[in-house]
């Protein structure tokens, strides 16, 4: 595809050699570049295509990369990316030792900070604005958060601060309603009677009360007046707010109509934009297990209520949210207020299914000791994403919570095998635990056609014994245990092998494992969380509490972080799918 003048850029100071009149041009092929690469190889979509203009203005505006531009989340970077040198290897995004979908400091020097959770922008652009200050440099900072990423805790921490001081930074806000599910809360409220408004802005504006220089709303699809407007505010000092009105997907009209689908939409036809259909799979996923799951339990447990931090879609709480409005919740991108809201719940004898990926819980990490485990409030954490999640690479992975969680005490901490040990434990967890629990289960799609079984009630604390054997057992945790499953299967010597399912890192099945230190003299525990700490250091930790002296070889994710790759690619990376345990197997015959 010929692109007249996205052919001639190499870097940014590429674009600064192009006449404003000639700047939409580069909007439309740079627009269609991505529709072009994302049709085939996937990836973010419509967040990307609603700043294409805004991302052409900050680099032709500014001397990035001496000029330091933060991106929040890093959803919306690619158009960023492209301009930035990458447009040969763009292809490669999110592929296995391709370029990273978010932006990555070790990647270019135009990727000034990364990124891959929200709200983080604003807080590290003021870091550097301060450091230049410091530093006795005379350089611009730019952070562009969204309005969903914007009402999150962090976000507002760094407003408050920023407000406060005479930093050289300019917060623009890429407000287009949406992040991947629709804006909730007050503050989009807000954002939405300023649009109204539009130059006749309310009085008392709230980013200006901050002690910002606001200006805005102004059309982020018009390339002139973005950059006359950032010209004008290259000029002034101290902390600014500049408010864009974008629309997510721009350029692609089912992308435009249809934005939650179109964030991330999978492969399509870029020329009708339409989705490829997909193969349709007999299984479902995880999530839409926990969905379903939780409307049955709701229907006859009135108490329950459900939960999530923005990811109504994702979770697949949508589907209790269509059933029981009032008893579903988004409070949008604010992990550490999502915890502590349920913890009030539960005082108030709520059941609370709080529904969080994996990986975000780790921003509430506090809020789940001091205001949930401390108190031991009977709180239900449903840990979407756990193990690793796949392209989305190293700010995404849920490889982390079994070694976090388990040290807490008074949490309990299960990972259920299959979609109906999901279910179950869910049922088990709403007829009135003593302690607070955390489910965790991964990405994607199980393994079984009939799951929507009759509940029944799940032991907490008891594993189970899956195969006989008499020379190695095998100890896995969650789904993992399915590629144990394939790899005896394909050991001619099978009954070598025991493999025993067992369920609760926390707490552990201790009846169990004195009958497997009796029985066994070589023990293998395999996970798909971090080695260090995790499960496999539990079984370590009771084994030497109880001066168990046989072997204990430990699999799972090593002590470095796990870049991007299909979930497949990543496990054999980590020498925990289905050929690799194989190998090992083998080599105890």
């Amino acid at each position: 595809m010929q692109n007249e003048l996205l052919d001639k850029i190499k870097l940014p100071k590429d674009i600064r050699q192009i006449s404003i009149p000639k700047l939409p041009m580069l909007a439309k092929e740079l627009r269609d570049f991505i529709i072009d690469v994302v049709a085939t190889k996937e990836g973010h979509l419509g967040a990307s295509l609603g700043v294409v203009e805004l991302t052409i203005a900050l680099h032709y505006v500014f001397n990035t990369p001496e000029d330091m531009l933060v991106w929040d989340v890093g959803h919306q970077a690619y158009g960023h990316k492209i301009l930035t040198g990458r447009k040969d290897v763009f292809h490669t995004n999110r592929q296995l030792e391709g370029i990273s979908g978010f932006p990555k400091r070790s990647e270019s020097e135009y990727d000034t900070f990364g990124v891959g959770h929200s709200s983080t922008s604003i807080s590290a652009a003021l870091g550097m604005a301060i450091a230049s200050q410091l530093k006795g440099e005379n350089k611009h900072h730019i952070a562009v958060i969204g309005d969903a990423s914007i009402a999150s805790g962090m976000a507002f921490e760094a407003l408050n601060h920023a407000g406060d001081t005479n930093a050289n930074l300019l917060v623009i806000l890429n407000d287009n309603a949406i992040g991947i599910d629709p804006s909730v809360g007050a503050l989009k409220d807000y954002l939405t009677r300023i649009k109204s408004i539009r130059n006749d802005v309310e009085q008392h504006n709230i980013f200006e009360a901050l002690n910002f220089d606001y200006s805005g709303p102004i059309d982020g699809h018009n390339l002139e007046e973005l950059i006359t407007e950032l010209n004008r505010l290259k000029q002034i000092e101290g902390p600014k707010f500049l408010h864009v009105i974008t629309t997510k997907g721009k350029g692609l009209k089912q992308a435009e109509q249809d934005q939650v689908k179109y964030h991330a939409p999978g492969k399509f036809d870029k020329i009708s934009g339409d989705v490829l259909p997909k193969q349709q799979s007999k299984f479902t996923k995880f999530q839409d297990v926990f969905g379903k799951t939780i409307v049955e339990l709701a229907e006859v447990n009135n108490k329950i209520v459900g939960i999530t931090p923005a990811m109504l879609t994702g979770s697949s709480l949508k589907f209790m949210l269509e059933a029981f409005p009032e008893r579903t919740f988004d409070v949008g991108i604010a992990e550490q207020h999502a915890v502590t809201l349920v913890a009030g719940m539960a005082t108030e004898g709520l059941i609370p299914f709080c529904n969080i990926y994996s990986t975000f819980l780790q921003r509430a990490y506090d809020q789940v000791i001091h205001d949930v485990a401390l108190q031991n409030l009977p709180v239900i954490f449903c840990l979407d994403r756990a193990g690793l999640v796949g392209e989305d690479g190293a700010t995404h992975h849920g490889v982390f919570d079994l070694a976090y969680l388990r040290c807490i005490p008074n949490l309990i901490v299960v990972a259920p095998r299959n979609e109906i040990e999901l279910r179950n434990i869910m049922h088990t967890s709403q007829l009135g635990l003593e302690n607070p629990i955390a489910i965790r289960y991964p990405r994607g799609k199980g393994r079984l056609e009939k799951w929507q079984l009759p509940f029944e009630t799940i032991e907490i604390g008891k594993g189970e014994c899956l195969k006989e054997g008499f020379k190695v057992a095998i100890l896995s945790i969650g789904t993992i245990a399915n590629n144990v499953i394939d790899a005896i299967e394909e050991i001619e010597e099978k009954e070598v092998f025991a493999h025993y399912d067992m369920r609760f890192v926390k707490p552990l099945d201790k009846e169990l494992l004195h009958a497997i230190f009796d029985q066994f003299n070589t023990i293998i525990t395999i996970e798909d969380g971090t080695i260090s700490g995790g499960f496999g250091t539990a079984i370590l930790e009771y084994a030497a509490e109880v001066d168990y002296n046989g072997s204990i070889q430990l699999l799972g994710v090593p002590d470095n972080f796990i870049h991007h790759g299909t979930v497949k690619e990543l496990q054999k990376l980590c020498g925990i799918d289905k050929d690799s345990i194989k190998s090992e197997l083998l080599s105890y015959l």
